[in-house]
């Protein structure tokens, strides 16, 4: 049975882990590398079960543990082209420190891999759909300003989606936030309102997605319940519980995984 572990998520770091104790693969890396090893084994999973790291763009709440882990575990990292520089550039990674390029689907771990891009404020931005070894699939989809028709069609069929839910529009305008930031926040290359998620998991549930998790929530500006409310009051013709299973992922885990 497939599985994905959310191991962090919010704007402090993101990682999650998606195959099994015996092996499969992380998306990101933005925790340093000992709370990221402490996370995996709370999951009772092996740093050396990470067979490659793949990294959806540079901002650092996605790539802070990068260098040490992938030095003291030798692990090799994915990015694309873009992203792959910015990983060097920025001392994410060190000169020797291979980084594969990605221009399409790989496998690793016996998982198939599918960057899409999104809409965010980095020269580059992915998302990733995983085709599992019993052909269930999955995508990890945060970061995102809109969900563009190449976004939905990557997202389409997936049994499970970790979706951004980051933030609350009417939290957002009230909230402490600088109105520049608030702007950047709430723009095209920003981030996905629970609104904006209620909309896109309305089109999963119509197209069999049976499993969502709301990820990378804002601590000020949004609330976990809040935010499962809001997406389930969007799709009122399908019952959470019975056409859906609907959860929202911790800023750090608890040990919890979701099969699929």
């Amino acid at each position: 049975m497939s599985r994905i572990y959310p191991l962090f998520s919010s704007s402090k770091g993101n990682a999650e882990f998606i195959g099994t104790p015996a092996g499969g693969i992380l998306i990101d890396c933005g925790v340093s590398a000992r709370r990221l090893a402490a996370a995996l084994e709370k999951c009772s999973i092996p740093p050396e079960a990470v067979q490659g790291i793949f990294i959806t763009h540079d901002h650092s709440d996605h790539v802070a543990g990068l260098r040490v882990f992938t030095k003291k575990y030798h692990i090799p990292v994915y990015a694309e082209p873009v992203t792959r520089a910015c990983l060097y550039r920025g001392g994410w990674l060190e000169p020797e420190q291979p980084c594969c390029e990605l221009t399409g689907t790989v496998e690793c771990a016996g998982i198939r891999i599918t960057p899409f891009p999104t809409s965010h404020d980095t020269p580059q931005s992915c998302g990733y759909r995983m085709t599992m070894p019993d052909g269930h699939c999955c995508a990890v989809c945060t970061d995102l300003g809109f969900v563009s028709e190449t976004v939905a069609a990557a997202l389409r069929g997936c049994d499970l989606v970790l979706l951004e839910a980051n933030y609350d529009e009417k939290m957002l305008r009230t909230g402490p936030y600088p109105a520049q930031l608030k702007m950047r926040i709430a723009s095209d290359v920003g981030h996905l309102s629970n609104n904006a998620s209620a909309a896109a998991a309305r089109e999963l549930v119509a197209n069999g997605t049976t499993r969502l998790i709301l990820g990378h929530l804002s601590e000020h500006n949004n609330l976990p319940a809040l935010a499962a409310q809001t997406v389930s009051a969007g799709m009122p013709e399908y019952r959470c519980g019975r056409d859906y299973l609907l959860q929202t992922a911790a800023p750090e885990t608890d040990g919890r995984m979701v099969s699929f």
